[in-house]
């Protein structure tokens, strides 16, 4: 095969560039994440862009369809999409944070006497020195904790100290929130503009061919991470609310605020839910262990349903993604980045089942009609 002239300059290129950037790694590393850093409220009111976007085409459809051709139509879908947001935030902390606060302040009450309860068991055991025994009953655990507490305060930094970090902390996330906020409205209110100027500018760079397969990408790309949001957030909000229900027919304690965290955490496909139950379970557990027992059965039982009737309606459906590519998905994309990869896991891989089931079903079809020449059809 012969090669330009121009074929051997952009492999030369390529080489030199592979070069610097495996010899200055550090440095080109170090440049990245600064970007990055730089331009995390941009990234943050994308992502925020696209959920309230599709709340935002939802009211468009819906409630405002009569005036969608009218001026300040996407500015009033806007703000009933962020006031939507808005709401369902306030109501999950208003659900979560009370509830968490007396569960805490009651295991803080509850701990000494377990503990005094656990030295009395002790020392029904024969094995168990009475010496060993003697000493622990003549701790005071009471003071012992505060102890423990005023060490683990004392041991973070001075009041001041404290309160300045977590000052700044603060003011830095509220502006990072704000500029992410500002920049999404930006977006959404001129995301048809900016569509139409970037498909021009592909298309001027770009090869049909090729701007037709990244558009083609970009579709399924879009479809996957549409369908999966919507399609989490119903089952997460049917989830949660046959949790609460149930245990509210139960009279299990810290009904709404287990129902909100389980609907919550089933936002992470396959963890998410398990990590629910353990945090609800060992809450229930400060107030009754016979209970606690209850609601692990009563989840167990839930779940089953949840995944066998739910999730395959309302998520895998939607998806089409078999469900070890889902179990794969959230591993890898758990041990990458964490809950963030569990959540960008499975639509990222039903995205490129979906790519790789189409290219293979393209090529199946193409060597299908090739296999009929026209001389066969003329002898038939």
């Amino acid at each position: 095969m012969n090669l330009s002239s121009k074929s051997y300059f952009k492999i030369g290129v390529s080489i030199f560039l592979l070069y610097l950037a495996i010899h200055y790694w550090p440095s080109i590393a170090g440049l990245v994440q600064t970007v990055l850093g730089a331009s995390f409220p941009l990234v943050l009111g994308c992502i925020l862009a696209y959920v309230l976007n599709i709340l935002m085409s939802f009211y468009e459809r819906t409630i405002f369809s009569p005036f969608k051709d009218k001026r300040g139509s996407s500015l009033v879908c806007l703000l009933a999409s962020i006031i939507s947001l808005l709401g369902i935030v306030v109501a999950l902390i208003s659900l979560v944070i009370p509830e968490l606060v007396a569960c805490v302040q009651l295991l803080i009450s509850q701990l000494p006497g377990a503990l005094d309860w656990l030295v009395d068991y002790l020392s029904s055991l024969d094995f168990v020195s009475k010496d060993l025994i003697a000493t622990l009953e003549s701790i005071d655990w009471q003071s012992k904790i505060g102890d423990l507490f005023h060490i683990v305060t004392s041991g973070i930094g001075s009041v001041v100290d404290v309160v300045i970090t977590t000052l700044s902390s603060v003011m830095s996330g509220i502006v990072t929130l704000l500029l992410a906020l500002i920049f999404s409205f930006y977006l959404l209110l001129g995301r048809k503009r900016l569509a139409a100027q970037s498909t021009r500018v592909l298309q001027h760079y770009m090869r049909p061919h090729h701007f037709e397969k990244l558009m083609y990408v970009l579709q399924v790309l879009n479809n996957s991470f549409h369908r999966y949001i919507t399609g989490q957030c119903i089952e997460a909000v049917i989830l949660g609310t046959l949790c609460a229900l149930g245990m509210l027919v139960l009279r299990l304690p810290y009904a709404t605020m287990i129902g909100a965290l389980v609907g919550f955490t089933a936002l992470i496909p396959i963890a998410g839910a398990y990590i629910g139950a353990g945090v609800g379970a060992f809450m229930i557990l400060m107030t009754s262990p016979f209970k606690a027992l209850i609601f692990l059965i009563f989840l167990c039982v839930l779940q089953q349903v949840e995944g066998n009737l739910i999730y395959p309606k309302v998520v895998g459906s939607s998806l089409g993604l078999p469900g070890i590519w889902v179990l794969a998905a959230v591993t890898i994309g758990g041990g990458v980045m964490g809950i963030p990869g569990m959540l960008l896991g499975v639509p990222l891989v039903s995205a490129l089942y979906t790519l790789l089931r189409n290219d293979l079903n393209q090529s199946a079809a193409a060597v299908s009609s090739t296999e009929i020449s026209p001389d066969d059809t003329d002898k038939t």
